[in-house]
């Protein structure tokens, strides 16, 4: 039986990175499965419930990416791209519509998706 070689640094940055996306989206993506969107039309509470399932997958993904992160190459990337679009339609939402109440809860899920995925394929580059 042969030991396996330990991860490098570059690598534990993005483990850390891609467990903290996966805490955010799988708990965010539960919860707002259970909430969905009660006060508004049929219709968009569906789509909510829907993305909320987009949400918790993909933090099972990234769970999985971290466990594994040996065995990754574009899909940190791709995963970084994703957090990053979903930062941007946070922005876009604060913009048109203003920000949330409790701000500090969205800017608590706002500010990790807009430096995480830099962070994240900064250290992914830098460990290739």
């Amino acid at each position: 039986m042969t030991a396996e070689i330990p991860l490098t640094f570059s690598q534990h940055v993005v483990q850390v990175c891609l467990f903290v996306i996966a805490a955010i989206a799988i708990f965010g993506g539960t919860l707002q499965m259970m909430l969905g969107q009660p006060d508004t039309a049929p219709r968009l509470d569906n789509v909510h419930r829907f993305m909320a399932g987009v949400y918790l997958g993909t933090g099972i993904i990234c769970a999985w990416a971290g466990f594994t992160v040996r065995r990754h190459d574009m899909l940190i990337y791709l995963l970084a791209l994703g957090v990053l679009l979903a930062g941007c339609g946070r922005l876009l939402s604060i913009a048109k519509v203003g920000l949330p109440r409790p701000a500090a809860v969205w800017l608590g899920y706002l500010i990790p998706e807009l430096l995480i995925p830099f962070i994240m394929a900064g250290a992914h580059r830098a460990g290739s």
